[in-house]
């Protein structure tokens, strides 16, 4: 009888892991196509453009003959080699499919895969980039007028702060009275 129930169990155990795994798996499938959806394979498209502008502009700036334009491309290409083994889709997927298994339910992700296939979710995918920029612009104009100010607290703060001010105080008590 001993034997039976240790089978019993040993089976319950099996059926149930292989229902957590592939809960697991169905939900990290759901986690991938929503990254899909969202095109989270295209995120770094801006950062490789920068790198190469910034070889391009080190470049002009070297005042570089045409003639070496191949140096330019290897060292470009270099570059490009070095972010696809830190920041390449095959390296941020497994890290970004955990990141939203631990953050939403199947359910939720199943959800806003509907939304973002619907035609007001297509709107919003197609409007998110340039509404982003538009309100970095806006919240940019808004912040000029208190960079000054705040450069100034930061620049009264330090010289209240630093060594140099706090020895002046203690020096002029000091120091006896001066009569006049």
């Amino acid at each position: 009888m001993t034997k039976l129930r240790v089978l019993c169990t040993a089976a319950l155990l099996a059926c149930a892991s292989s229902q957590v795994l592939a809960d697991a798996s169905s939900h990290a499938a759901s986690a991938e196509s929503f990254l899909k959806l969202m095109h989270a394979d295209q995120g770094t498209v801006a950062l490789y453009g920068q790198v190469q502008q910034m070889f391009n502009q080190r470049f002009e700036q070297l005042q570089a003959p045409a003639t070496k334009k191949a140096t330019l491309e290897t060292y470009t290409a270099k570059a490009n080699a070095a972010l696809d083994k830190a920041v390449g889709w095959d390296k941020l997927k497994p890290d970004l499919v955990k990141l939203y298994v631990s953050n939403f339910s199947e359910t939720e992700l199943k959800d806003m895969i509907a939304f973002y296939q619907s035609p007001t979710g297509k709107k919003m995918m197609e409007k998110m980039p340039q509404l982003g920029n538009e309100a970095a612009r806006l919240t940019q104009a808004k912040l000029e007028p208190a960079v000054p100010v705040v450069n100034k607290l930061l620049e009264d703060m330090t010289g209240e702060l630093s060594p140099k001010q706090a020895a002046e105080p203690a020096k002029k008590a000091a120091e006896p009275a001066k009569k006049p």
